[in-house]
């Protein structure tokens, strides 16, 4: 069955989009799958995320909080095998007290095969496998990027330590040196020389 405006399959995914209001999702799922200048998500990740979003503007719509964390809450109290019956019940009763029909919003959550139908079939979207040097950069990017937040976190916290009295120093600054030690010949090198190596010298000679 097609979808006679544009004959392109028929799509619970693309449905949910309109219907929700959700605009830029598609192309957001897209990137998120094809990891195109983001971390790259698998398809069940992408579900449960499609379901977040579903049930966030569910949410907001009810005029209730959609904080993120609520939002992964309820959904995690709504769906995971491991939450307790008094649990799940409870979410529901919250959901339902707010005039939100749940069991309508539970048929709408999709599955893993909805966003990859979605994905290859509606929106023609292709998974490239990196190359072995596309991923060394691309996880060495990855690296940098927590180093960075892991130094700036550092520096906030001992700087309202600082102007709290809780710690005595006029001015600082934090050095962050992560090392690899290959345990062979204890050679030590930095993350970003040991990746652009491929490794230690003692392994390629």
């Amino acid at each position: 069955m097609t979808d006679a405006t544009d004959n392109r399959p028929s799509s619970k995914v693309a449905r949910l989009i309109d219907e929700y209001d959700l605009d830029g999702l598609g192309d957001e799922l897209e990137a998120l799958w094809t990891g195109d200048g983001v971390e790259r998500m698998s398809l069940r990740d992408l579900a449960d995320y499609f379901n977040e979003r579903l049930l966030e503007q569910t949410l907001i719509d009810a005029g209730m909080s959609a904080l993120e964390s609520d939002v992964s809450t309820t959904y995690q109290n709504l769906t995971d095998d491991d939450v307790s019956t008094g649990v799940k019940t409870d979410a529901r009763s919250r959901l339902e007290q707010n005039s939100i029909d749940v069991d309508t919003l539970e048929s709408n959550f999709v599955s893993y095969q909805a966003i990859r139908s979605y994905l290859t079939e509606y929106r023609d979207a292709e998974y490239r496998q990196l190359s072995d040097d596309e991923k060394v950069e691309k996880d060495l990017q990855s690296i940098q990027r927590l180093m960075t937040r892991t130094l700036s976190v550092t520096e906030e916290r001992i700087e309202k330590l600082r102007e709290t009295g809780r710690v005595d120093v006029d001015e600082f600054e934090v050095l962050l040196d992560m090392q690899v030690l290959c345990q062979r010949c204890g050679s030590q090198y930095s993350v970003a020389e040991f990746l652009e190596k491929r490794g230690c010298d003692c392994q390629q000679s």
